[in-house]
């Protein structure tokens, strides 16, 4: 029997990309050159300003909180996200021309709130019977034997398997149809399931919310 376990239940890999920056702090010091003379003399003596007395503030809002600073310009070869579509997000690659190639993303999650999976998916203009493309990453750790399984609104489930594994995680490529793209914008969520290699008899299930599905579909195939 296939029991459905949390997926905090084994030790994931955390597949996910994070881009860390580091600020680099530089110190510097007020030198005060004395000119020291005879008691008969001038003493000329070059001091460090002090720091002034008026306090510049800074901004808040109505609520007295904290005003966020402005995010600054992605350079290229940075992603960022144009636009989000109640659950889906539009996730853009930053290039030196300006056209800038975009896709859908949603990041998944398990009942308890961990990240699971991801899945961005593209159109595919002119390709053939696939109109659009979906890229799925999971762990590691997945049974890559057992497959990974899609359904929509708990109708007629589909397999796909496995394409290559690298230190992100393991990824699935898979090809939407009209009628597959046409489900998604009149469903309301589709489940993943795939197989931990920890525990090849349970399986771990996620949902993709289908919610401003067709919105962001329709900003990705402009």
């Amino acid at each position: 029997m296939v029991k459905t376990v949390k997926l905090n239940d084994f030790n994931w890999t955390n597949f996910m990309t994070f881009t860390t920056r580091f600020t680099t702090f530089t110190a510097t010091a007020l030198t005060v050159t004395a000119l020291l003379a005879g008691p008969a003399l001038a003493q000329d003596t070059e001091e460090a300003q002090p720091e002034s007395v008026f306090n510049l503030g800074e901004p808040v809002d109505e609520n007295g909180n904290p005003v966020a600073d402005a995010p600054q310009e992605p350079q290229p070869g940075q992603q960022y996200i144009s636009e989000t579509f109640n659950d889906w997000a539009i996730r853009c690659l930053k290039t030196e021309t300006g056209e800038d190639p975009c896709q859908m993303y949603q990041l998944l999650n398990d009942s308890d709130g961990n990240d699971v999976a991801e899945i961005a998916i593209v159109a595919l203009p002119d390709s053939g019977q696939a109109v659009a493309g979906a890229t799925i990453v999971v762990p590691l750790e997945t049974l890559l034997t057992e497959q990974i399984t899609l359904r929509v609104d708990g109708g007629q489930a589909r397999r796909f398997p496995f394409n290559f594994c690298n230190v992100g995680g393991c990824v699935t490529r898979l090809g939407l149809t009209g009628e597959d793209v046409a489900l998604f914008r009149r469903g309301a969520e589709a489940t993943l399931a795939l197989v931990p290699a920890a525990a090849p008899d349970q399986t771990v299930t996620v949902t993709m919310s289908l919610s401003g599905f067709t919105a962001a579909y329709e900003a990705v195939s402009q």
